[in-house]
C-alpha cells in the first residue's frame, strides 16, 4: 500500500486545487540545498481588497493602497507582510508581522508573539492569521536555517475563541511547506484545514515566482513577492509582481 504521508505536490498542483486560497505563504529549500526560498501572495474579492500593491523598502515589503481615494477600511489590508530582524525573516498575512518583530527585539520568540494575537475580526469569515519565520544560523542570512509556520483560527462559526497551531521544520533540499487562509471560495469563506501542505521546491527565483503567480486565479490575484537567499553568501534575490501596476 502506498504511503502518502511524505508525498509532495508541485506548487502548481497545490494551487490548482482551489480558485481562492486567499493569502498564502510558501517556505522551503532549493533541490540542490544551496538556497532558502519563500513567497507570499494575496488575493481578493472586494474592491477594498483588490486596491493594493506591494512595495519593497530595504529588507522589508509593505502593502499600500493602489488608489488612496478608494480606500474603505485600511485596518486589515495595509500591513508589512515581510520584515527582517537580525538572522530572521518574518512572513505573515497581517500586522502580526510587527508583533513578531517586536517580540524578537525584546528577546522573546515567534510563538510567544502569536499567543498574543488571534484571527481577524471580519465576521463571518474570521480570516485566519497565517505566519512564517525563517531562522538562519548567521546574522547575514546565510548558513543553515530552520523555519516555523503558524495559523490562528476561530474554533467555531461564532468566533468564540482562537485555536493556535504551530509547525516547526528543518530545511530539507527540495522540500517546502505551503499554508493559506482559505480552503476554497464561499460565503462565508471556509477556513484552511489541516497541516501546511508539502510541496516540491524549484531551483531558482524565476521558476518559483512564475509557478506561484501563473497558478493564481486571474480575476482574484493581486500581488506576490518571492525571495531566494544564497546560503553561502547571504545574497538575496527577489521578485515582486503587482497586478495593479
Amino acid at each position: 500500500m502506498q504511503n502518502d504521508t511524505y508525498k509532495t505536490a508541485r506548487i502548481e498542483e497545490a494551487l490548482s486545487r482551489t480558485d481562492y486560497p486567499g493569502r498564502g505563504i510558501i517556505i522551503g529549500r532549493s533541490p540542490d540545498g544551496s538556497k532558502a526560498m519563500t513567497a507570499y501572495f494575496i488575493m481578493g474579492r472586494s474592491d477594498n481588497s483588490k486596491n493594493r500593491v506591494f512595495r519593497e523598502e530595504g529588507d522589508d515589503v509593505v502593502i499600500y493602497p493602489y488608489d488612496y481615494s478608494r480606500v474603505e477600511d485600511p485596518s486589515l489590508i495595509i500591513y508589512s507582510p515581510v520584515r527582517r530582524y537580525e538572522n530572521s525573516l518574518i512572513v505573515t498575512n497581517g500586522n502580526q508581522t510587527d508583533t513578531i518583530y517586536d517580540h524578537l527585539a525584546s528577546g522573546k520568540d515567534f510563538r510567544e508573539a502569536l499567543r498574543t494575537r488571534a484571527f481577524e475580526p471580519d465576521r463571518p469569515n474570521w480570516t485566519p492569521r497565517i505566519s512564517g519565520i525563517l531562522k538562519f544560523t548567521d546574522p547575514e542570512l546565510k548558513g543553515e536555517f530552520t523555519y516555523e509556520m503558524s495559523i490562528l483560527k476561530s474554533v467555531d462559526s461564532e468566533g468564540t475563541g482562537c485555536a493556535r497551531y504551530f509547525y516547526e521544520y528543518p530545511s530539507v533540499p527540495g522540500l517546502g511547506h505551503f499554508i493559506h487562509t482559505y480552503e476554497q471560495n464561499g460565503d462565508p469563506i471556509p477556513t484552511f484545514r489541516g497541516e501546511p501542505e508539502r510541496v516540491s521546491m524549484p531551483e531558482d527565483l524565476e521558476t518559483f515566482s512564475r509557478m506561484v503567480w501563473e497558478s493564481l486565479d486571474e480575476g482574484k490575484k493581486i500581488s506576490m513577492y518571492a525571495t531566494v537567499i544564497d546560503l553561502k553568501t547571504g545574497v538575496r534575490e527577489s521578485e515582486l509582481i503587482n497586478k495593479n501596476i
